[in-house]
Protein backbone atom coordinates (compact mmCIF):
# COMPACT_ATOMS: atom_id res chain seq x y z
CA UNK A 1 0.00 0.00 0.00
CA UNK A 2 2.80 2.44 0.87
CA UNK A 3 5.25 1.28 -1.81
CA UNK A 4 5.59 3.46 -4.92
CA UNK A 5 3.93 2.21 -8.11
CA UNK A 6 6.66 2.19 -10.76
CA UNK A 7 5.58 1.44 -14.37
CA UNK A 8 7.17 -1.54 -16.06
CA UNK A 9 10.31 -0.75 -18.07
CA UNK A 10 8.64 -1.13 -21.49
CA UNK A 11 6.07 1.63 -20.80
CA UNK A 12 8.34 4.05 -18.92
CA UNK A 13 9.19 7.21 -20.91
CA UNK A 14 12.80 7.72 -21.92
CA UNK A 15 14.60 10.70 -20.37
CA UNK A 16 14.64 12.62 -23.68
CA UNK A 17 10.90 12.43 -24.34
CA UNK A 18 8.03 14.33 -22.79
CA UNK A 19 4.68 12.97 -21.68
CA UNK A 20 2.90 16.04 -23.09
CA UNK A 21 2.86 16.37 -26.88
CA UNK A 22 4.02 19.76 -28.18
CA UNK A 23 1.35 22.20 -29.41
CA UNK A 24 2.27 22.78 -33.04
CA UNK A 25 0.08 24.27 -35.74
CA UNK A 26 -2.26 25.92 -33.25
CA UNK A 27 -3.33 29.34 -34.56
CA UNK A 28 -5.64 31.63 -32.64
CA UNK A 29 -8.05 33.86 -34.58
CA UNK A 30 -7.80 37.58 -33.93
CA UNK A 31 -9.98 38.91 -31.15
CA UNK A 32 -11.43 41.67 -33.30
CA UNK A 33 -12.09 41.69 -37.05
CA UNK A 34 -12.89 45.39 -37.46
CA UNK A 35 -9.38 46.34 -38.69
CA UNK A 36 -9.09 49.60 -36.79
CA UNK A 37 -5.93 51.12 -35.45
CA UNK A 38 -5.54 51.14 -31.69
CA UNK A 39 -6.01 54.50 -30.03
CA UNK A 40 -4.90 55.86 -26.70
CA UNK A 41 -6.66 54.24 -23.75
CA UNK A 42 -9.56 56.11 -22.20
CA UNK A 43 -8.62 58.21 -19.18
CA UNK A 44 -9.30 56.57 -15.85
CA UNK A 45 -11.80 58.55 -13.78
CA UNK A 46 -10.36 60.05 -10.63
CA UNK A 47 -11.11 58.17 -7.45
CA UNK A 48 -13.35 59.87 -4.92
CA UNK A 49 -11.50 61.39 -1.97
CA UNK A 50 -10.64 58.79 0.60
CA UNK A 51 -12.77 59.09 3.72
CA UNK A 52 -12.62 57.07 6.89
CA UNK A 53 -12.91 53.34 6.23
CA UNK A 54 -15.39 52.83 9.09
CA UNK A 55 -18.01 55.36 10.09
CA UNK A 56 -19.34 55.19 13.63
CA UNK A 57 -22.75 56.42 14.61
CA UNK A 58 -23.55 57.17 18.25
CA UNK A 59 -25.45 53.89 18.49
CA UNK A 60 -22.59 51.83 17.08
CA UNK A 61 -20.14 53.54 19.43
CA UNK A 62 -22.36 52.61 22.34
CA UNK A 63 -22.56 49.00 21.18
CA UNK A 64 -18.77 48.84 20.68
CA UNK A 65 -18.14 50.26 24.17
CA UNK A 66 -20.62 47.83 25.74
CA UNK A 67 -19.08 44.90 23.86
CA UNK A 68 -15.56 45.90 24.92
CA UNK A 69 -16.65 46.26 28.53
CA UNK A 70 -18.36 42.86 28.48
CA UNK A 71 -15.27 41.25 26.98
CA UNK A 72 -12.99 42.78 29.61
CA UNK A 73 -15.31 41.57 32.38
CA UNK A 74 -15.48 38.03 31.00
CA UNK A 75 -11.71 37.76 30.51
CA UNK A 76 -11.12 39.20 33.98
CA UNK A 77 -13.52 36.72 35.55
CA UNK A 78 -11.82 33.80 33.83
CA UNK A 79 -8.36 34.95 34.91
CA UNK A 80 -9.44 35.55 38.52
CA UNK A 81 -11.07 32.12 38.68
CA UNK A 82 -7.90 30.49 37.36
CA UNK A 83 -5.83 32.33 39.97
CA UNK A 84 -8.26 31.27 42.70
CA UNK A 85 -8.10 27.63 41.57
CA UNK A 86 -4.29 27.76 41.69
CA UNK A 87 -4.34 29.28 45.20
CA UNK A 88 -6.77 26.64 46.49
CA UNK A 89 -4.66 23.84 45.00
CA UNK A 90 -1.48 25.26 46.54
CA UNK A 91 -3.13 25.55 49.95
CA UNK A 92 -4.42 21.97 49.86
CA UNK A 93 -1.00 20.65 48.82
CA UNK A 94 0.57 22.59 51.70
CA UNK A 95 -1.90 21.10 54.19
CA UNK A 96 -1.23 17.60 52.85
CA UNK A 97 2.51 18.16 53.17
CA UNK A 98 2.18 19.28 56.82
CA UNK A 99 0.00 16.27 57.67
CA UNK A 100 2.37 13.82 55.97
CA UNK A 101 5.37 15.39 57.67
CA UNK A 102 3.76 15.09 61.09
CA UNK A 103 2.83 11.46 60.40
CA UNK A 104 6.29 10.49 59.17
CA UNK A 105 8.35 12.34 61.84
CA UNK A 106 6.57 10.94 64.90
CA UNK A 107 5.57 7.34 64.27
CA UNK A 108 6.10 6.38 67.94
CA UNK A 109 4.00 9.18 69.47
CA UNK A 110 0.67 7.84 68.29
Amino acid sequence: MFTPKIPPPDTAPTPGTSLVPPLTGLVHPPACTCHHTPTAPAPVPAAPPAGPAVRFTPGSLLVAAAGGTAMVLVVGTVLVSMLLATAITAASVAVCAVVLRSLLNRPNNR
